[in-house]
C-alpha cells in the first residue's frame, strides 16, 4: 500500500490517507487561523485535497470516497496565496463530500473554492444527496460515476449555499458541471443537478439578500445561466426537468422595494 500524506499546518485535525491520497494544505501566514477546525477523510484511491489556507476561525469538513476525487484551489487563479489562500476570510463554515463507486472507471470530479468573504456557509456533495437545504448528512444512492465539477468562489459574507451533483441513472455516468460566485452579501440558494444528460449551470450574484432554488433534473442536457443584479433582493425558483434539453439564460435587475419573485419551470 503506497501511501503520500503532506501536512504543513499547526491545527487539530483528522485525516485518513491512502493508496496515493494527499493531503496538503499550507497556511499563508497572513492570518492566524485560530479555533480552526480541519478534518479530512480520503478512503480509496487518487483522492487530492491540496490548497493554501487563509483566515481565521473557519471550520472546515472534508470527506471523499471512490477514486479520483479532487478539491482545491480554482485552477484559473492558482493558490492564490499571496492574497492569503482559500478562504481568507473568517468564521466561514465548509462541508464538502465527493463519492463515487466506479472504482477505476471513476472519471476525475472537482470541488474548487476561494470564498474570501466572512461568515459563510457551504454546503455541497458530489456523488451523493441532500433531502434539503438544511440537511445536514450527505447520503449516496451506490451508483456514482464522478466526472462532475464546481467551482465556488464566493467573495461576499453571509451567504448560505447548500446543494449537490449526481449521476448514475440509467448507468450514463453523465458530467454536469456548475460554477457559483457570489459577489454580495446574505444569499441563500439550494442548488441540485441530477440524473443524466450534461447540466450545466453558473449562477452569480451582484445584490445582497438574493434567495432561491434551482434544480436541473431528468436526461436532458438543460444548461442555465442566472445573474442577479438591481437595487433590490430576488427570490427566485427555477425547476428545468424532462428528457428533452430545456436550456434558460435569466438576468434580473430588481427595482421593487420589498424585492422581486421569479419562478420558471419548464417541463
Amino acid at each position: 500500500m503506497k501511501k503520500f500524506l503532506s501536512l504543513l499546518i499547526m491545527l487539530p485535525l483528522f485525516v485518513v490517507a491512502n493508496d496515493n491520497n494527499k493531503v496538503d494544505v499550507e497556511t499563508t501566514g497572513s492570518q492566524s487561523n485560530d479555533n480552526l477546525v480541519f478534518n479530512v477523510t480520503q478512503i480509496g484511491f487518487n483522492n487530492d485535497t491540496i490548497f493554501s489556507l487563509g483566515g481565521a476561525s473557519n471550520q472546515i469538513l472534508i470527506k471523499q470516497t471512490g477514486n479520483k476525487n479532487f478539491i482545491s484551489f480554482v485552477p484559473t487563479w492558482g493558490t492564490q496565496q499571496g492574497s492569503g489562500g482559500d478562504l481568507n476570510g473568517d468564521s466561514n463554515s465548509l462541508h464538502f463530500e465527493q463519492n463515487c463507486t466506479r472504482g477505476s472507471s471513476c472519471k476525475e470530479s472537482n470541488i474548487d473554492f476561494h470564498i474570501l468573504g466572512d461568515s459563510n456557509s457551504v454546503r455541497w456533495g458530489q456523488g451523493v444527496t441532500l433531502s434539503g437545504s438544511s440537511d445536514t448528512t450527505f447520503t449516496s444512492d451506490g451508483d456514482e460515476g464522478g466526472g462532475v465539477t464546481l467551482t465556488l468562489d464566493i467573495h461576499g459574507s453571509n451567504n448560505a449555499l447548500a446543494g449537490y451533483q449526481r449521476n448514475g441513472n440509467n448507468n450514463a455516468y453523465s458530467e454536469h458541471d456548475a460554477t457559483v460566485y457570489l459577489y454580495a452579501d446574505d444569499n441563500s440558494f439550494y442548488v441540485v443537478q441530477e440524473t443524466d444528460g450534461k447540466k450545466t449551470l453558473s449562477l452569480k450574484s451582484y445584490v445582497d439578500g438574493n434567495t432561491g432554488t434551482i434544480s436541473q433534473s431528468g436526461s436532458g442536457a438543460h444548461n442555465a445561466n442566472i445573474t442577479l443584479t438591481g437595487t433590490y433582493s430576488t427570490n427566485i425558483n427555477l425547476t428545468q426537468q424532462s428528457n428533452s434539453v430545456q436550456n434558460y439564460t435569466l438576468t434580473q435587475s430588481c427595482q421593487t422595494a420589498g424585492g422581486c419573485n421569479i419562478s420558471v419551470t419548464q417541463n
